[in-house]
């Protein structure tokens, strides 16, 4: 397999797909497109399962990254109690979804949590930060889906942590990034365990800075005020701890971090937290920031008038509290762990993916909890589809994402669940797995920089069609143990031109540039042209 480069955008260009204009099969809600989720799991190639008993209660994530440079993103699964996985992903343009399961002594651990990719050395192979119960990794991309362990000579020892979070982030000319990790328990106790915040000194990493916390399992770095400064965002288990909150420490170069409190704004909520997504769902250019729970879900959004974090919960009037299963007759609450947002229906309104399970077998909580497809409307409001997309499982869901596995412009679902089978799902649109009919037009950026920092961590991807703006962080961490490094996806409904730019880490805003819809762009620093690619068996 090759992948083509089609050049800059500038005249007549072969072309990957067309502008869709189709009848769109409508559900109750007339302006919604609901997309369907053909389950291809049993013929994908993907065999793998989360197992484990207490120590693998929690986690269970996968990795979404290309780890052979053939554009497709493929696939790492924590596997718990049992070795991790790695599939290469060999799936036809458009087609159904196919992966190969790549042995890899480095890569098959045991007693992984998850993991999330980044070029942590910038060398423009992704590598990945394995997360475990006890001695977490960081595996270098050697190209091929092939890897090797760079844990020691980078200097990191994370012991016996219980890591089940993680985020990055690069703080001024350093040319590693900060790595933060969430800690769950302390071994062999019921004591919430310290974080770890790891900054680099030259080729290596010191000694980390422990963070105060309470049973972490998510965590988050972003410019939530859009100040240019990045904080990370802590989300804490009170199962442990009753006196747990959530947390944002302030972190900037060569200053200790510091977290804030209610003195700076930032106002105590205790949940039950599990996962983390961010989007700006108002179009102030400020991230809004959903957190998953036991019970109710939060949606968080800045006050109008802040001068500080102080934010508001707003998942009522949303509708996206996602407080109990909407199938079935149960009346108990949810627990819900990986939220995610994107356009799944590609019609320019972000939606929203949050997976569901009980944590083991807790008779106050609902056993049958099915994933919820939130989808958005016109007024900014959600309404829960789950259902009629096809994906209510019967699973403990954990880990997940929501990425175009076969480079259809249509986004595919990858869930992990616990001690039973992972499930791969395509989007088909309103079609049929024979007959696929998409539901809108879309597009991909992906920002590229000179090292360090290649995929330019800390950047904004924004687009401009029919009127409409939309903006998206490119970010390493949140969800629930799940990452994802490649293209950022806009859905665009029926806009049949799109404009895009880059506002890259440092603030270095680059041009507004018309692209045509339904393809892929590299948009690389400091130039005035996106690269279109394309993959070609």
């Amino acid at each position: 397999m090759t992948v083509r480069r089609l050049g800059a955008v500038s005249g007549l260009l072969v072309v990957v797909a067309t502008a869709v204009t189709v009848p769109v099969v409508m559900n109750r809600d007339s302006s919604l497109a609901v997309v369907q989720f053909v389950d291809e799991t049993s013929d994908s190639g993907v065999d793998h399962i989360y197992d484990g008993d207490f120590a693998h209660f929690v986690g269970g994530g996968v990795a979404v990254f290309d780890c052979d440079d053939d554009r497709r993103p493929d696939l790492y699964f924590a596997g718990g109690s049992n070795p991790a996985a790695v599939y290469r992903n060999e799936s036809p343009i458009g087609g159904s979804l196919q992966f190969a399961s790549v042995p890899s002594t480095a890569a098959n651990l045991a007693a992984v949590t998850g993991a999330y990719p980044i070029d942590i050395d910038s060398d423009g192979a992704l590598d990945l930060v394995v997360l475990r119960r006890g001695d977490s990794r960081v595996l270098r991309g050697l190209g091929d889906c092939a890897f090797e362990d760079v844990t020691q000579s980078l200097g990191i020892d994370t012991g016996s942590d219980w890591a089940v979070g993680f985020a990055a982030t690069w703080e001024g000319d350093a040319t590693l990034p900060t790595l933060a990790l969430g800690n769950y328990l302390k071994p062999e106790s019921t004591d919430c365990a310290s974080n770890d915040l790891l900054r680099p000194t030259g080729t290596r990493y010191g000694t980390p800075i422990e963070l105060v916390a309470h049973c972490t399992l998510s965590l988050l770095f972003s410019d939530w005020n859009r100040d240019g400064g990045v904080d990370l965002r802590v989300s804490n288990d009170r199962n442990y701890d009753r006196t747990a909150r959530e947390q944002l420490w302030r972190v900037r170069p060569n200053e200790p971090p510091i977290e804030y409190d209610e003195s700076d704004g930032w106002r105590r909520i205790v949940i039950w937290g599990m996962g983390i997504a961010s989007h700006d769902l108002t179009g102030d250019g400020r991230p809004e920031v959903f957190l998953t729970s036991q019970g109710d879900n939060k949606l968080q959004t800045l006050e109008a008038d802040n001068v500080g974090p102080s934010y508001r919960d707003i998942a009522l009037e949303r509708g996206v509290t996602a407080h109990r299963p909407y199938t079935g007759d149960s009346v108990l609450p949810s627990t819900a762990w990986h939220p995610e947002f994107d356009d799944v229906n590609n019609d320019g309104r972000i939606d929203l993916f949050v997976t569901k399970g009980n944590v083991e077998a807790q008779v106050d909580y609902a056993a049958d909890d099915p994933n919820n497809l939130l989808l958005g409307r016109e007024d900014g409001t959600f309404v829960e589809r789950g259902s009629e997309a096809g994906i209510a499982n019967g699973a403990r869901s954990r880990g997940a994402a929501i990425v175009d596995l076969n480079l259809d412009g249509m986004l595919d679902m990858v869930v992990v669940n616990r001690r039973v089978p992972v499930e791969i799902r395509r989007n088909v649109g309103t079609g049929s797995a024979q007959a696929p009919r998409a539901t809108g037009n879309w597009v991909a950026v992906t920002p590229l920089q000179s090292a360090p920092n290649t995929l330019a961590v800390g950047s904004w991807v924004e687009v401009l069609a029919n009127g409409r703006s939309q903006s998206r962080e490119v970010t390493v961490g949140g969800g629930h143990a799940s990452g994802h490094a490649g293209p950022v996806h806009f859905g665009l409904g029926t806009a049949t031109s799109v404009e895009i730019r880059v506002i890259f880490p440092d603030g270095t805003t680059g041009p507004w540039m018309s692209v045509e819809v339904n393809a892929f762009y590299d948009v690389r620093r400091g130039s005035t042209r996106p690269l279109r690619w394309s993959v070609e068996d």
